[in-house]
């Protein structure tokens, strides 16, 4: 005996909705195997649920979209702060600068490793920090450092600080609008639900089964067969 089975994703809720309001909107009110006031319910929900479903997948699509470029704007910016911070550990080596100066730029005078540059909030944090130290060092009289100079590295840095910004937005933007969707959820599978028992208490009495079974897909309602089990011909 094959069993029903509600939608497990929201196209799916969105599908059963509208093959519910489909019939509501091509059959009389006396051949309806469900009430005009679910119809209602139904109609109303489903403009709502399918607008907030669109507006999720567009701010879904805008971030994944923008993530990419920034994805390439992070790697560029990682590649110059990353070879300036190198560049400036061999300084401090070559003894060109002094080891104290690794201060003004938050880096450990005690060891010559690149701090962890992986993550954007990372990046965001040191990038900040290496140029405002090479700013001040060099406001005390320091010689700049060249091959990359801090300003090539600030152009990239500011490049990825605003894809970075704008990434954030679009994040907050797609989370924001899935907690919307998914609060609607509920509803959506208790009106599917209703209908859907509406709909098999008018054809129960219907025989053979899989002609009722059949009365009842054309609402929509989605049956599956068990292991085992064959589909009638």
């Amino acid at each position: 005996m094959p069993y029903r089975r509600l939608p497990n994703t929201d196209q799916a809720r969105i599908r059963a909705l509208s093959a519910i309001v489909q019939k509501g909107e091509t059959l009389n009110v006396y051949d309806l195997a469900f009430s005009l006031k679910s119809l209602s319910l139904v109609r109303n929900f489903l403009t709502k649920f399918d607008a907030a479903h669109t507006f999720y997948v567009e701010c879904f699509e805008q971030q994944s979209k923008a993530g990419r470029k920034h994805a390439a704007n992070a790697k560029m910016a990682r590649l110059y702060l990353s070879h300036f911070i190198q560049v400036l550990n061999l300084a401090v080596i070559r003894a060109e600068i002094k080891a104290a100066h690794k201060d003004y730029y938050g880096l450990d005078v005690r060891n010559h490793i690149v701090p962890d540059l992986t993550t954007d909030a990372n990046m965001a944090e040191w990038g900040t920090k290496v140029i405002a130290g090479e700013q001040k060092r060099m406001s005390l009289g320091g010689v700049p450092i060249y091959n990359p100079t801090i300003a090539k590295v600030k152009v990239h840095f500011d490049i990825f600080m605003q894809s970075y910004e704008k990434q954030k937005d679009l994040q907050l933007a797609t989370t924001r609008s899935l907690e919307t969707l998914a609060a609607m959820r509920e509803e959506a599978d208790a009106l599917i639900l209703d209908v859907w028992n509406q709909v098999e208490k008018k054809y129960e009495n219907i025989t053979p089964n899989e002609k009722r079974l059949d009365m009842c897909r054309d609402y929509g309602l989605v049956y599956y067969y068990r292991t085992g089990e064959t589909k009638p011909a």
